[in-house]
């Protein structure tokens, strides 16, 4: 079922208006009795062109509601208690704060991303524990993260040795203290445990 871009048009497969004694093709869709819910979509009723505008001429969004129901519908965040896919406690970030927990959805909003900076720090702490802290320095020197493995560090070694050592650089001596720190910070994380 394809709809037209524009217009609302659909192909009508064969469907005939749903308007007494009419027998043009329904082409264009109106919510039938059940509506959409936890079962899947709703039903839909088929109108040709003629019958689908008189059918919008008459048809209440809020026919069956409350004045507390109606009001809650116009709400700009009406909806956002609903529980998605990406924000069930089980999306692959378990522990975090649910919608459903909050009455506004800023609060839910700040309780997601602090849940989940909690979470990030957790594993780079879990991620940098495995280095003794004088290896977790020389990764600072490095400037390479836990997530790095041998190969990263030779390569990045070798980066810092062209731009540091006085051979490389034109004779300027001026970074020979930090040359030496790279070499240092190398040679103690080529022999890191933590690498294997």
């Amino acid at each position: 079922m394809r709809s037209s871009k524009f217009h609302g048009r659909y192909e009508h497969g064969g469907r005939t208006c749903e308007a007494p004694q009419c027998d043009g093709a329904g082409e264009f869709r109106a919510p039938g009795n059940r509506g959409h819910g936890f079962d899947g979509p709703g039903e839909w009723r088929w109108f040709c062109l003629d019958h689908i505008r008189e059918f919008n001429a008459g048809y209440d969004f809020f026919d069956g509601m409350n004045a507390d129901e109606i009001h809650s519908a116009q709400s700009p965040t009406s909806g956002w208690q609903t529980e998605t896919r990406a924000f069930r406690p089980t999306a692959g970030v378990d522990g975090l704060p649910r919608w459903a927990d909050f009455h506004d959805p800023l609060d839910a909003i700040g309780a997601r991303a602090e849940g989940i900076r909690q979470q990030a720090k957790g594993r780079q702490h879990e991620q940098f524990s495995r280095f003794t802290p004088m290896e977790r320095e020389a990764l600072n020197v490095m400037g390479l993260t836990p997530k790095d493995d041998r190969a990263r560090l030779r390569r990045r070694y070798s980066e810092l040795v062209r731009r540091y050592h006085p051979d490389r650089n034109g004779g300027d001596r001026r970074h020979e203290g930090r040359l030496q720190k790279v070499v240092e910070a190398y040679q103690l994380l080529r022999k890191a445990d933590a690498f294997a």
